[in-house]
């Protein structure tokens, strides 16, 4: 069973930069695609960025290409997720997902593993 466990959110201005992480505990971290969603109030859960579980390939939401990196460290067990110049409509709670051999869905359903969410705040 797999357990994610998520950091790095925080309160900062537009233009400012934070890097979530998201460590996970409980199978071989190498067989796994992972994701990053976020949800505002209000609205559904949506997809921000993946990674296909060989590192092969990345996939990015339209509003932040150019600005966040999904990225993994193999040896820490741990996904990132690098935001920069950051947005207030960047604001959310956000979520990473794992899937065993994930291809790097944008589909929040294909994920099986989720953690608990870290609260990003922007101000401008």
């Amino acid at each position: 069973q797999v357990q994610l466990v998520e950091a790095g959110g925080g309160l900062v201005r537009a233009g400012d930069s934070l890097r979530l992480s998201c460590s996970a505990s409980g199978e071989t971290f190498t067989n796994y695609g992972m994701a990053w969603f976020r949800r505002t109030p209000g609205k559904e859960r949506a997809f921000v960025a993946a990674l296909h579980w060989r590192g092969t390939r990345q996939e990015y939401t339209d509003s932040v290409k150019g600005r966040f990196t999904i990225s993994r460290d193999n040896a820490e067990n741990t996904v990132y997720l690098q935001m920069n110049d950051l947005k207030p409509e960047d604001a959310a709670v956000y979520y990473c997902a794992f899937r065993r051999f994930g291809l790097g869905s944008k589909y929040d359903g294909n994920y099986d593993h989720w953690g608990q969410g870290t609260q990003v705040t922007v101000s401008s």
